[in-house]
């Protein structure tokens, strides 16, 4: 019987550390090997992130930008563990330092750790390559709760990639993040963004393809955290010893 794959989880007293944890506990594949948090942190069953680091084959951190970077540089420097990332709001300078880290040791680094959402960037893209940008405006809505830091979050862009991806265009030329005032009418191409933050919503995303006779909207609806914590363990699971590399959801989906 092949001995269940250790795991440590980073952040562990916020939310999606916590749900790490109860998927964790409830498989017989994967155990809960360590938990940390930031150096000032309390709590029952904590432990330093080097006593952590020693103790797993993986770590999951679902923390902030710098804080994932500072841990995949410490994880790299050591030569181990592998590393699953899900914070979001990193920035394009941060995740080169990120996958520089990658040289030495495997990190799967996902915006969106669901299996719907990744089905649903396939779906936008081939919307997008079959619908023409001379007919069909896109418009990528997301919602979340009201302590989300970043907008629009990860996962709208990873969408918002998708269908840019199916125009053949760079998404950083034509995407329209921001409208205000009197700005005139929508350009032809524009793949627009829409925010929406308040109570606890979980995360609720929406691409939208409108022309003047129909509208097709492709979306996705988190129900639980869980979902995310299922899937950031699923790829641990994956990572687990894989060769160094930066990798993404999609590549564990696809083995």
């Amino acid at each position: 019987m092949t001995a269940p794959i250790r795991i440590a989880i980073a952040g562990a007293l916020g939310r999606m550390g916590q749900a790490i944890a109860a998927v964790v506990e409830a498989r017989d594949d994967v155990v809960l090997a360590a938990r940390f948090d930031r150096p000032d942190a309390a709590g029952e069953g904590l432990v330093s992130r080097d006593e952590a680091l020693a103790a797993c084959d993986v770590v999951i951190d679902f923390t902030t930008p710098a804080a994932s970077v500072a841990l995949a540089q410490h994880c790299a420097a050591r030569g181990g563990p592998a590393l699953v990332i899900g914070a979001t709001g990193i920035s394009e300078a941060d995740g080169a330092l990120i996958d520089a880290c990658a040289a030495k040791i495997p990190i799967v680094r996902a915006r969106n750790f669901s299996l719907g959402v990744n089905m649903l960037m396939s779906l936008v893209t081939q919307a997008a390559k079959a619908l023409a940008a001379s007919d069909y405006d896109i418009e990528v809505f997301e919602a979340h709760h009201r302590r989300k830091v970043d907008s629009p979050s990860g996962t709208a862009l990873m969408l918002g990639e998708a269908a840019a991806e199916g125009r053949g265009v760079d998404l950083n030329d034509v995407a329209q993040r921001g409208r205000d005032g009197l700005n005139g009418p929508r350009a032809t191409g524009d793949i627009g963004f829409s925010v929406m933050r308040g109570g606890d919503i979980i995360g609720e995303h929406s691409v939208i393809f409108a022309a003047e006779d129909e509208i097709l909207t492709l979306s996705h609806s988190a129900r639980d955290r869980r979902l995310f914590a299922r899937g950031a363990v699923q790829a641990a699971l994956w990572a687990a010893g894989k060769p160094s590399g930066a990798y993404d959801m999609q590549d564990v989906l696809k083995s």
